[in-house]
């Protein structure tokens, strides 16, 4: 975790000296993304929110996307991955919107996924989406490396 702990502070740096805010919607990450970037003493700065958006009921409730907005789409995708990160962006108002959504295990997801699936999205000034493979079906070292790259993509776009 301490690892996931420098990183924030680096992003969380850098969001304050751009003078930009972020919202996260996680998944399989469990929250690990947000606990990082609160980490970091003045975060109220720059982090405005989020949820782990870990069930269809938490995408409807959290995110409001209703069936229809997701139809045709995996949960584990990086169209899906985009779509969360654009809402929460948006429903915050943040510069940046960050998403993860994927499997971290020990088992797969209902649509075929190995744990160590993730797909992760940034919405902001740039827009990316990547899948992450990490071969593992150790849940909590998917949790750590899913919201690592996470922070590593913010920390990217910010330096962009």
């Amino acid at each position: 975790m301490q690892a996931l702990y420098d990183l924030a502070e680096t992003v969380g740096a850098k969001l304050k000296e751009a003078k930009q805010t972020v919202a996260v919607a996680e998944s399989s990450s469990g929250g690990l993304v947000s606990a990082a970037l609160l980490s970091v003493a003045g975060a109220s700065a720059y982090y405005l929110g989020g949820g782990v958006v870990y069930t269809g009921k938490a995408r409807m409730v959290l995110m409001d996307l209703p069936r229809e907005a997701v139809a045709g789409m995996r949960s584990a995708s990086e169209p899906y991955a985009m779509l969360l990160a654009r809402t929460v962006r948006e429903r915050f108002g943040a510069t940046w919107g960050v998403s993860e959504t994927g499997a971290a295990g020990p088992n797969g997801n209902g649509y075929g996924d190995a744990s160590g699936h993730t797909c992760i999205a940034i919405s902001g000034p740039i827009e990316m989406a990547m899948t992450i493979e990490t071969e593992s079906d150790d849940r909590k070292a998917n949790m750590e490396a899913f919201a690592a790259a996470v922070l590593r993509m913010l920390e990217r776009s910010l330096s962009e």
